[in-house]
């Protein structure tokens, strides 16, 4: 499985950015799809993750009603949409993919994910 993060760029405070992670190689059927980051000087982080067969999703707390994970089916893509974006958002973000066994809690974990995309730069300026 490859995955492949886009969409990334610099935007001003308030501002929306959608991040998109397409998979080659298999469907993400029986899989989570997590996205996390990575800020300077700092530990990747986990932002949000989605069930891809139910759909069930759970956010980091400090992202919760402004970032919307979704999954396209038809495109095998797993899409991070982030509204109201603060500068505290800036990091290297990162989508990846766990079983879909684990239950909700680990999947805010790093090491249980198997496969990783290489990451797209976001900037949010104040």
């Amino acid at each position: 499985v490859q995955l492949q993060a886009s969409g990334g760029g610099l935007v001003q405070a308030g501002g929306s950015l959608r991040l998109s992670c397409a998979a080659s190689g298999r469907t993400f059927s029986g899989y989570a799809m997590g996205w996390f980051r990575q800020a300077p000087g700092k530990e990747r982080e986990f932002v949000a993750v989605i069930r891809w067969s139910s759909g069930m999703t759970y956010y980091q707390g400090s992202v919760k009603g402004r970032f919307t994970i979704i999954r396209d089916r038809a495109e095998n893509t797993v899409i991070l949409q982030m509204n109201s974006l603060k500068p505290e958002d800036t990091a290297v973000y990162y989508c990846a993919a766990a079983p879909g066994t684990y239950i909700m809690s680990a999947l805010t974990t790093a090491g249980v994910y198997d496969y990783w995309g290489q990451g797209t730069l976001v900037t949010v300026s104040s």
